[in-house]
């Protein structure tokens, strides 16, 4: 029989997909990105300007994300 649980666990991404806005780029040719949380990540590429939203995804810039206000609920 088939674990439901492990068979929903295949199906969630590995690597999430975050959000956070670029304040620098290394000479190293990554960037610096701090998340909405407040963390900050050190990720490859420079395709984003500084200042501006990035979709990070396994350590790495995807593209520029909107910028687009941001709400916090607390369930």
């Amino acid at each position: 029989m088939i674990n439901p649980w492990k068979r929903l666990e295949q199906l969630l991404p590995q690597d999430p997909l975050l959000v956070g806005d670029v304040i620098a780029h290394n000479i190293d040719g990554t960037s610096t990105v701090q998340l909405l949380d407040g963390r900050e990540l050190r990720v490859r590429g420079q395709t984003v300007a500084v200042g501006q939203k990035a979709f990070i995804q396994g350590g790495e810039i995807r593209g520029q994300a909107p910028n687009l206000a941001v709400s916090q609920i607390t369930v």
